[in-house]
């Protein structure tokens, strides 16, 4: 496989268990205890999405065989960390919630949480809101984030076409130099063959004047 993609491996699943203990301890918790563990959850969230990244990046420099069972993998990875982003919207809004409660009562505004049914639907709603407003800010971030990656995987393959590029155009090279020489060889060929063809008329010549002269010493002594 691939040593950089194991050793992201090893620190997503022991990123991944810590975080889902966190889950479960930050249920149980209320108050200030509770956003601070919501907090460092979060914070292990975006370290565990940086991890994903660069599996992804690793696994599609590998072979077309070894990169189709990673990324296989890696979906198995982000649906658990999808998973994990829902429990932990679950707490916070929980949370929220409670926290609405407590200023409220802090402010001196205890009987609004005994008003008519329409208050606090409204107090629901508004915290609803609220909600909403974060997690479109945290998918805007993972739109940010899935956009880079993106630019990044492009990158990538415009770095692999400029090699192929490159490859074809050193190969016409040689191609080009084999056909050089062999011109020079056809040349050289040529000019034995020319060479060949003198040394062949002179002989010839010689044999007709040695055949000549032996006709008339025969013909005519």
């Amino acid at each position: 496989m691939s040593d950089v993609f194991d050793g992201y491996e090893r620190q997503y699943c022991e990123l991944s268990a810590n975080l889902a203990k966190k889950c479960s301890s930050a249920s149980v918790l209320d108050g200030e205890r509770k956003k601070q563990k919501i907090s460092e959850i979060k914070a292990g969230l975006d370290d565990a999405d940086s991890l994903i990244r660069k599996m992804d990046l690793e696994a599609r420099g590998l072979q077309p065989n070894v990169k189709a069972v990673l990324l296989a993998k890696l979906r198995e990875f982000k649906s658990d960390l999808n998973n994990l982003k829902t429990t932990v919207k679950r707490i916070e809004s929980t949370n929220l919630n409670q926290a609405a409660r407590d200023g409220l009562l802090e402010a001196g505004m205890a009987d609004t949480l005994t008003a008519s049914a329409n208050q606090r639907e409204r107090l629901l709603m508004s915290t609803e809101r609220l909600n909403t407003s974060s997690n479109r800010i945290r998918e805007s971030r993972k739109v940010m984030l899935e956009t880079e990656e993106l630019g990044v995987s492009l990158l990538q393959d415009l770095h692999q076409q400029r090699q192929s590029l490159q490859r074809a155009n050193d190969t016409l090279y040689g191609v080009d130099d084999n056909i050089s020489r062999s011109k020079k060889i056809m040349a050289s060929i040529y000019k034995r063959m020319d060479r060949n063809k003198w040394i062949i008329g002179s002989l010839v010549t010689v044999l007709v004047i040695a055949i000549a002269v032996i006709l008339y010493f025969k013909l005519f002594k």
